[in-house]
Order: structure tokens, then C-alpha cells, then sequence
């Protein structure tokens, strides 16, 4: 029986180019969205991926963005390619595999729905919303943030609605606010994919896929869920009038050294014998 698989995948960085909050600030004239993040992230006071959400609610020189300013950053936003692409395969299923493939994102809702809209359906958009006031049009609660451990909640709850078992959701992120629900997918025995070469994420995934086309991670779910090799891959992207130009397996090792107790140089031939 062909399997139904849930695909979630991030937005910031992960289907676009650019962290939405970086697009805004630049909207607004302020420099130091950056430093705000930092500041935020040493504190420990928001969770990752959170700090936007924060800063739009609490922050003086945020809290005048409007919905209006939310929409203009989604329309500027520069999508990788082929993201409606991945939609319409996702949606017509691959060898007869179905894929139900939502956006789970810390980004504010709106940012989200004007940068994916006609390519995903707004029912599968899980964004950070937040409560406006009618009368100043400024944000006045915020009443959902799909970052950290929000996102491992909304994972499970699609999870459930769909009826699926543990081992049938992927999980596509690039940064720290995914590690949460990595980890989480991992202990189900999913599958979760880095779309970035940080250390702190590419560690938890259990693949790595570096490129501007998000097609790209239909190679390690075809290779590893649906056990395809790679003529079959190509063939499938071919026939879509799409070829592989490059692929590049590399195997990443993380190294650190540093000088020894004493002081002293390795000895590489005793290193070599032993």
C-alpha cells in the first residue's frame, strides 16, 4: 500500500531567501533589527525564532507596523525557486505517495500568506497570528507563535488530524527554532532535513540539502522514504522538464583542536600506529 506522508517545511530561509524581520526593518528604516535579536536570543527572554513576534508587540519603534506593512514584506520577499513547483508535485502525489505539505513558521501570518500566495492554501499556513486593534490598526495581543515548541505542537496536531503514525512526517527547517521539532520528528522515527549547513541544526537532521531550488529536498525523501535511486530521481525531475545539473554528495566533519595539557605536538606516528 502507497504510504501519506505529512511534509512540513519552515518559511524564513528555508522557502525564501531572506529573514522576513530583516525585510521589515529595512521597511521601516530601522538598522539594528539584528542587534535587537542578539539581545533577545542572550537573555533567553523569547523563545527562538520568537524575537519578531516580541519586538512587533513590545518594542517602541515596532509597534507602530500595521497589517499593511505585514502584507507589502510578504509581496518582497524573494522566494527560492521552484516553490510552486514543489506544491504541485507535493499535490499530485509521486508514485502514487501522497503528500499533504504545510508551512509551519515563526514569521507573522500575514508575511507568510502574501509571500506563498496562489501556491499554498492559507488552511496550510501555521504562522504566528496576532490580535489587531480596530481602531488604531496596531497589534494588540498576540495569539499564536509557531516557533520552538509551537511548531512541535502544530506538527503533532496536523500529525493527528491526518491520522498519520509517527514515522510518516518530514520535517524541512534551517535554524535553531527548528531544533525543537526535529528532535521531536527524529523520536518518531520521521525524517527531518536541514536546508542549512549550521552546525547546530545540520547535527540534529538526518540530512543536509544545500540549494537555491527547493526541489532539492525531494532527493533525500525519495532516496530514503521511498527508496529511489538515482536514475529514477532524475528521471522524475526530467520529466517534470527539469535536470539535475550538479550533485554533490559531501561528507561534513565538525573540528575543533586545540593544544593539549602539556603543550606538546601530536605525535602523528604514534597516533598512525595506534
Amino acid at each position: 500500500m502507497k504510504k501519506h506522508f505529512l511534509l512540513a517545511s519552515d518559511f524564513d530561509q528555508t522557502l525564501s531567501f531572506n529573514d522576513s524581520g530583516h525585510i521589515l526593518s529595512e521597511l521601516l528604516g530601522l538598522p539594528d533589527f539584528r542587534d535587537k535579536v542578539a539581545g533577545l536570543s542572550h537573555l533567553n527572554l523569547v523563545q527562538q525564532g520568537a524575537e519578531l513576534a516580541y519586538l512587533l508587540r513590545h518594542d517602541p519603534e515596532y509597534r507602530r507596523v500595521t497589517k499593511d506593512h505585514l502584507l507589502e514584506v510578504g509581496r518582497r520577499v524573494r522566494l527560492k525557486r521552484n516553490v510552486a513547483k514543489l506544491a504541485t508535485m507535493l499535490r499530485q502525489g509521486i508514485d502514487g505517495h501522497r503528500f499533504d505539505f504545510y508551512v509551519i513558521s515563526a514569521a507573522p501570518e500575514e508575511v507568510v500568506l502574501a509571500a506563498l500566495d496562489g501556491i499554498v492554501a492559507p488552511e496550510h499556513v501555521i504562522a504566528t497570528r496576532f490580535g489587531w486593534n480596530a481602531e488604531s490598526g496596531e497589534i494588540e495581543d498576540i495569539r499564536r507563535v509557531a516557533a520552538g515548541f509551537g511548531k512541535v505542537a502544530a506538527v503533532e496536531q496536523l500529525r493527528l488530524q491526518l491520522a498519520l503514525p509517527r514515522d510518516q512526517v518530514v520535517y524541512v527547517g534551517d535554524g535553531q527554532s527548528d531544533i525543537p521539532v526535529m528532535l521531536h520528528v527524529n523520536r518518531g522515527d520521521g525524517f527531518t532535513i536541514a536546508a542549512s549547513e549550521a552546525r547546530e541544526i545540520s547535527q540534529i537532521a538526518q540530512r543536509t540539502v544545500i540549494s537555491d531550488d527547493v526541489l532539492s529536498v525531494l532527493v533525500p525523501i525519495l532516496e530514503e522514504r521511498l527508496a529511489w535511486g538515482p536514475s529514477q530521481i532524475r528521471a522524475l525531475f526530467e520529466g517534470h522538464g527539469l535536470v539535475i545539473q550538479e550533485w554533490d554528495r559531501v561528507r561534513t566533519d565538525w573540528l575543533t583542536f586545540r593544544d593539549g595539557a602539556d603543550g606538546g605536538a601530536i605525535d602523528l606516528d604514534a597516533v598512525a600506529e595506534g
